[in-house]
């Protein structure tokens, strides 16, 4: 028996052809993406989950050679526990969104040279800063409070790549002014 195949269906067509499931992918990766980055943020800000908690925090930015590092503190806890609830609401996704991958851009930055595996190394922070990323580029999909803002309810391509832009661009800023 010979094998017959198919034409490949492009991605798009593949996506049209169950919006649903599309939509609850996204949202299972929206919801545990933002849980991880609330809980990272709040272990910076607030000492939770057996966190550093702000001075703590300081400390790692001290380290790493940031200039004022309880204001880095700060931003950092910001930005993670901002972005995560954003991208577990799917609120003005492609914002919270650029939020972690900011973030994670200054988390690879600093820990690069600790190889790609864990304990050291930077598998997990490289996966949280795609999976942002991707949702920057997807959108939130259907279930999402976007679907209830008139002006983000139909996502672009184009907010996705303006968010990986403006976090690739104000993450190599913070990178930068390091000593």
């Amino acid at each position: 028996m010979a094998y017959i195949s198919r034409p490949a269906r492009s991605a798009p067509a593949a996506a049209a052809l169950s919006p649903a499931g599309f939509s609850l992918g996204v949202l299972l990766l929206r919801l545990m993406l933002g849980i991880i980055m609330v809980a990272h943020g709040t272990q910076k800000l607030f000492g939770w989950f057996d966190g550093p908690g702000l001075d703590g925090t300081a400390k790692g930015f001290e380290a790493w050679g940031y200039p004022a590092p309880e204001a880095m503190a700060v931003v950092a806890g910001l930005s993670e526990t901002l972005g995560g609830a954003g991208l577990f609401l799917g609120l003005l996704t492609p914002l919270a969104a650029a939020a972690v991958l900011g973030t994670m851009v200054n988390a690879l930055g600093v820990t690069w040279e600790g190889g790609f595996l864990l304990p050291k190394g930077v598998e997990f922070t490289l996966l949280v800063a795609v999976s942002a990323a991707a949702l920057a580029l997807t959108g939130p999909g259907r279930y999402a409070a976007d679907a209830y803002l008139p002006v983000v309810r139909h996502h672009r391509l184009s907010y996705g790549v303006a968010a990986i832009a403006l976090a690739l661009v104000v993450g190599a800023v913070f990178l930068l002014i390091r000593d």
